[in-house]
């Protein structure tokens, strides 16, 4: 199985920096390349674009992986993406892509910091995206993977949660 995976940043990404005495949003997919080393009967073509939390992203940057997502010959497309506004960038691609499954996932705490929940989160959507699923946009954060508009941040208790 062969899946792209568009890497937009977000706190999965985020290292660091001792300089700064910051944590930030990395230009490469460090992170991501951690845990794909471990998938042997998963082929990953994996882009690296926008680069930033996603309370930064603009509506260039929705456009932006909106044209990686439509330019993708490949049909089941893992998005990582920053927890904050991911429900704003698959609402804004939900009516302007068909044919392809999608799966936007990301982490609460940076992987820098604690690798289990990124590694979970990102495995999950592979996982999903090897079951005969229809095509279509979801979320995989915190042991489910639903259609998109169906898991909500809960800031008061720092989780993703699954509407009623």
């Amino acid at each position: 199985m062969r899946i792209t995976v568009l890497n937009t940043g977000g706190t999965f990404n985020k290292r660091y920096n001792p300089i700064k005495g910051l944590l930030e949003v990395p230009f490469d997919s460090i992170a991501l390349d951690k845990i794909v080393k471990s998938c042997h009967n998963v082929e990953f073509d994996i882009k690296n674009i926008v680069s930033k939390d996603s309370l930064e992203f603009t509506q260039e940057d929705r456009e932006t992986i909106l044209k990686e997502i439509q330019n993708s010959t490949s049909d089941k497309i893992i998005i990582i993406h920053g927890t904050d506004t991911v429900d704003l960038t698959a609402k804004f691609i939900e009516d302007k892509i068909d044919g392809k499954k999608i799966v936007f996932t990301g982490a609460m705490v940076p992987m820098s910091i604690d690798e289990v929940e990124a590694t979970m989160n990102f495995s999950q959507a592979i996982g999903f995206l090897n079951a005969p699923i229809q095509n279509g946009i979801y979320l995989s954060m915190h042991g489910v993977v639903v259609e998109h508009s169906k898991l909500l941040k809960d800031r008061s208790v720092g989780q993703f949660l699954v509407k009623n």
